[in-house]
């Protein structure tokens, strides 16, 4: 929830956000995978996960994990006032976006849902600034100017705390949780489309492991 909201929700961005070190970006194309895949991910000590609104199974499957008890389940790709609607009746505990609109945070804010807006300039990060949202998905990270450019906005923007998506590997991921304006990064190699379509809950639980190791 942003610091200027009057609407209050049970849970804050920052809270999820601090959960782990890495946030699981995941596209689901089948909804009985939902449960297996939450369960491999939370036997390798993660429990937030981001589930996009990119597959027709999205919404059912943040229904099926919404009630998992000590899951948070975030809704990503949020695009518009439905998107929200449809996330927060879903069961999502939070919601991401690429970027944002005036629509969203209007909309996130209606729902009452905790939300983690994309920004990829300085003038989009101090716009949200302006909103009241002191931690903002940094997207897409790689593309945007990675880790130079968040070196870069710590200076004139110190309050912004990122969580950079988009380009993100086990190879880079440390290097973005050395910053001091980065309280998480979001990546799909943890659980990616293709080892939850062959359901291979071993190699994700064993992902999920390495992740959460991170410094």
């Amino acid at each position: 929830m942003a610091a200027g909201w009057g609407v209050k929700v049970s849970i804050s961005v920052k809270e999820i956000c601090s959960n782990g070190p890495v946030i699981p970006v995941i596209e689901i194309d089948d909804e009985a995978n939902a449960l297996p895949l939450v369960e491999a991910l939370m036997a390798g000590g993660i429990n937030v996960v981001e589930i996009t609104l990119r597959t027709p199974q999205a919404l059912p499957a943040i229904k099926a994990v919404s009630q998992i008890k000590g899951l948070h389940v975030g809704a990503g790709t949020l695009l518009s006032a439905d998107d929200v609607k449809k996330a927060k009746a879903a069961g999502a505990t939070f919601g991401v976006s690429p970027g944002s609109t005036a629509e969203l945070i209007e909309a996130c804010e209606g729902e009452a849902l905790p939300f983690l807006p994309g920004a990829a300039t300085p003038s989009e990060v101090a716009n949200l600034k302006s909103h009241g949202f002191e931690i903002q998905k940094f997207f897409p990270a790689e593309a945007a100017g990675g880790r130079p450019m968040l070196k870069a906005i710590a200076g004139p923007l110190q309050e912004i705390t990122f969580c950079p998506t988009g380009g993100v590997s086990p190879e880079n991921a440390n290097d973005y949780l050395a910053l001091p304006n980065v309280i998480c990064v979001g990546g799909s190699w943890i659980a990616s489309r293709k080892l939850i379509k062959d359901q291979a809950w071993d190699i994700i639980e064993a992902n999920a492991k390495a992740a959460s190791a991170l410094a």
